[in-house]
């Protein structure tokens, strides 16, 4: 099955590419590997804004995180031109703008780690890193950066 038909079973619709915030590409690729700048969470097309152990759940730090993946699934598909040539999620990183005493971010970040699972199955398994932050660039509860490798 390919990555596109596991999409749309998931009834997933890839968004296109975002503008940069700031100074900066959305991806770059070097060799066989392509980088994706830190994507922070959506809703409704703004920052979905919330800081995990305040006012946010895990549950619902785990929605965001799962839409990022899908905003980062655009970004690869814009790089590589079909996600069929994805060789592996070699490396996740996500930032859960989180209080001091909250320590799920390795379960918010499962949000993003299962979806990108689901989709590529088995090239889907990725090392990772799930960090708590005291801020996030426009108040936004999660960012998550990726790297992919190319077949």
């Amino acid at each position: 099955m390919s990555v596109y038909d596991k999409l749309q079973d998931l009834g997933i619709t890839l968004p296109p590419v975002a503008t940069p915030a700031a100074a900066y590409v959305p991806f770059v690729r070097t060799g066989n590997l392509v980088f994706l700048s830190g994507h922070i969470a959506k809703k409704d097309g703004k920052a979905w804004v919330g800081q995990l152990g305040k006012n946010m759940s895990t549950d619902e730090g785990k929605h965001a995180a799962r839409a990022i993946a899908i905003d980062l699934m655009g970004t690869l598909h814009a790089a590589v031109g079909d996600l069929n040539k994805i060789k592996r999620i070699v490396k996740v990183m996500s930032l859960v703008n989180s209080t001091g005493d909250y320590t799920e971010q390795h379960l918010v970040t499962n949000g993003a780690s299962e979806l990108l699972g689901n989709v590529f199955g088995e090239a889907g398994q990725h090392a990772r890193s799930a960090f708590g932050v005291a801020q996030i660039p426009q108040g936004a509860c999660v960012e998550i950066e990726l790297i992919a490798e190319v077949k």
